[in-house]
């Protein structure tokens, strides 16, 4: 089962393709976004939706809007996207054990109560370690990434299907 919801993986590819080959932000609908990434576009519209309350993207209006990045591409992380979608989310749930242990009768000893149970403590630094990961992740890496690793025709292609998808009746 994985940590994060797909959403978190449609949410990031949305966001990393809203930047060009320069690391320029560009402006998408989520019309375009789903027909680009061969997503729903109903699930894509709630995930923008989110991303609008976190502050991520922000509505662009007029013939051709639809949304663009209301920060620096430098400045959204993977973890700010996975946060705006799936919420703050823990990795463990400590259900301390260690104190219900039937060895115990109706005295639990203080020691076996003390501190914070290792196990716990343990979990915890991997999720910090994991969401020190995610911060330093930022979408212009991802772009630049991406960009790198395409074949040299990739920025124009994608350039060009924007482009070709920019119609009043793509938008929403």
């Amino acid at each position: 089962m994985a940590f994060y919801s797909s959403g978190v993986e449609y949410g990031i590819h949305c966001l990393v393709n809203m930047v060009d080959e320069d690391g320029e932000p560009r402006e998408m609908s989520v019309r375009e976004a789903a027909n680009l990434q061969g997503v729903p576009y109903d699930y894509l519209g709630k995930i923008f939706t989110k991303f609008s309350k976190a502050g991520l993207v922000e509505s662009s209006e007029g013939r051709t809007g639809g949304y663009k990045l209301a920060k620096s591409p430098a400045e959204i992380s993977v973890l700010d996207i996975a946060i705006a979608i799936d919420g703050e989310k823990s990795i463990f749930d400590c259900k301390e054990i260690r104190q219900r242990m039937n060895i115990f009768t109706d005295d639990v000893p203080q020691w076996a109560c003390e501190g914070m149970c290792g196990i716990h403590a343990v979990m915890r630094k991997a999720q910090n370690q994991m969401q020190k990961v995610l911060a330093e992740q930022s979408i212009l890496m991802l772009s630049k990434q991406m960009y790198v690793k395409a074949h040299a025709t990739y920025a124009v292609e994608i350039k060009d299907w924007i482009g070709a998808n920019r119609s009043p009746e793509n938008k929403a």
